[in-house]
């Protein structure tokens, strides 16, 4: 008796390949719906999208905003509903807070097709007690659920750039207090 070979199988589009493509259009369209242009990056470590805005003559303005997502099909809420939970890598936060311009953590919830949003940097830098050097290789970082990615917030995205270039070329000057 003779018994068949099993046909191996093909490459397998996983949900998880789905909600990470649904988590970056999603972000994308709304880049587009605020004027702006977004692509992905093939070789991503640590940032899946940069973002390039554009003045309201349509002449594009300097610096990127960098995003990286993460999508999920069951959001992990804490604070009582008010925040959600995103694992990250040690190593990532290291690479952001040394990135010139702003990084844009993302959280996708599919079920819900909505996405969360936190300026890494400036979160961080509120943390006095953080130490991207040492710890555990992640950290859980909470983000408000008030930070709805939108065409507003890419707005703001752009704003909090405009506010790093003009620190570094010495347009603005801040004073310790």
């Amino acid at each position: 008796m003779s018994r068949k070979k099993p046909v191996p199988r093909r490459k397998r589009r996983t949900r998880e390949h789905v909600i990470a493509d649904l988590s970056a259009n999603h972000v994308e369209r709304h880049a587009l719906l605020a004027g702006f242009t977004a692509e992905r990056r093939m070789h991503d470590y640590g940032i899946d999208l940069t973002i390039s805005t554009y003045d309201e003559q349509g002449d594009v303005e300097n610096a990127q905003i960098h995003v990286q997502l993460k999508a999920t099909d069951r959001l992990k809420l804490v604070a009582r509903g008010q925040m959600v939970a995103c694992r990250v890598e040690r190593a990532d936060l290291r690479a952001w807070l040394n990135e010139p311009t702003p990084v844009i953590l993302v959280v996708y919830d599919a079920a819900a097709d909505v996405a969360y949003w936190l300026y890494v940097q400036e979160h961080l830098q509120q943390q006095p007690r953080f130490n991207p050097n040492r710890g555990s290789a992640s950290v859980t970082l909470r983000i408000p659920k008030t930070n709805v990615v939108n065409t507003a917030a890419m707005r703001h995205f752009a704003r909090c750039r405009d506010h790093l270039l003009a620190q570094m070329t010495g347009l603005e000057h801040y004073h310790e207090q």
